[in-house]
């Protein structure tokens, strides 16, 4: 894998890409691993709950550090790094654009994805509409995410079987990473993982994005709690004055 410059936001070390650059080098480095059998690279994403998480869990903060790479999945993050890091990031990495950023490249280069995640009936939609829209995308496999401990053994044998270049895993802070942390050295049919968090939600069309001027203010966490207060209100009145003071405290 080149060379990328990381630098510290909010006490994280953040990968200085943008989304093409983040997608030219997960597409690159998984084609390179074709036939390998070796650990695949880790990638994964950081947002204001998740600097929050950090801070406040060393387990959860071990976790992310196992990545090779970890992107700046907020707003917030890119403003901070423009004020108070010598370099800034270029912009938001956010899974739900990275993954069309890869599915693009992915088309042109005959690389194969696997969906780990959500329901059943979600993680059909999410490959249905990504065919739809990327016709020539090749999608090696999709599986729920309720993934027993009994039955993790033969999901990695099946996935590993099919050997996807991109392994996209969307089971939500913190399993998604411990799942990584559990079976990242078996995963050897695979090039490069990226955990998604609530990627497939968006993909199947359960959920929407936010209008484009809320995500360019930062202001996208504000239109999920509209669209699901009971699960995500009391999360971000924590998380947010907290990620606000890491920001300004531990970003260099």
């Amino acid at each position: 894998m080149k060379d990328i410059q990381q630098i510290t936001v909010g006490g994280l070390p953040i990968a200085v890409e943008d989304c093409d650059g983040a997608a030219r080098t997960m597409l690159d480095f998984a084609i390179a691993s074709r036939g390998r059998e070796h650990r695949p690279l880790y990638v994964t994403s950081a947002n204001g709950q998740v600097l929050s998480m950090c801070a406040s869990n060393e387990e959860i903060r071990s976790l992310f550090l196992k990545a090779d790479l970890i992107h700046a999945d907020g707003t917030p993050l890119v403003k901070a790094s423009r004020f108070l890091a010598r370099q800034p990031l270029p912009e938001r990495v956010a899974t739900t654009d990275l993954v069309h950023n890869a599915a693009r490249l992915a088309q042109q280069e005959g690389a194969t994805f696997f969906f780990l995640g959500a329901t059943q009936e979600g993680i059909e939609r999410a490959a249905e509409n990504m065919t739809r829209q990327y016709p020539k995308l090749r999608i090696a496999g999709y599986r729920n995410g309720y993934v027993k401990p009994e039955e993790e053994a033969e999901v990695i044998a099946e996935i590993n079987a099919v050997k996807p270049d991109i392994l996209w895993i969307g089971m939500g802070v913190p399993l998604e990473q411990r799942f990584v942390a559990r079976n990242l050295d078996k995963l050897t049919g695979v090039g490069v993982i990226k955990t998604s968090g609530g990627l497939f939600d968006f993909l199947s069309g359960k959920n929407a994005r936010a209008p484009q001027w809320m995500q360019d203010a930062g202001l996208e966490w504000a239109y999920r709690i509209y669209q699901e207060p009971g699960r995500l209100f009391w999360r971000y009145l924590t998380t947010n004055p907290h990620a606000l003071w890491l920001l300004l405290t531990r970003t260099r």
